[in-house]
């Protein structure tokens, strides 16, 4: 697998925690960057997948009654919470 070199200016109380995370490991500054970079791009990915799945979802009319979503999360600490919420279509 091919690499590249990115560089970034990183503030130096974070610089020096992902020392600290590095020794504590016993793995290098550059894993804990890669791992750290590569879990972030998955995340915002995923992300992404589901903020379009949701849009396609409220463009074909499947949506929850914001009321019926308030009532319920209202309902959570109580001693009968109610059932989520059905998708209206």
């Amino acid at each position: 697998m091919s690499t590249r070199v990115l560089t970034a200016h990183i503030p130096e109380e974070l610089a020096e925690k992902v020392d600290r995370y590095a020794r504590s490991m016993e793995r290098s500054r550059a894993w804990i960057v890669k791992r750290a970079l590569s879990d972030w791009v998955d995340w915002e990915e995923e992300k992404n997948r589901l903020t379009l799945e949701a849009a396609e979802a409220a463009d074909r009319g499947d949506v929850v009654d914001d009321d019926a979503v308030a009532a319920w999360i209202e309902s959570l600490d109580t001693e009968n919470p109610l059932p989520l919420p059905a998708v209206k279509k």
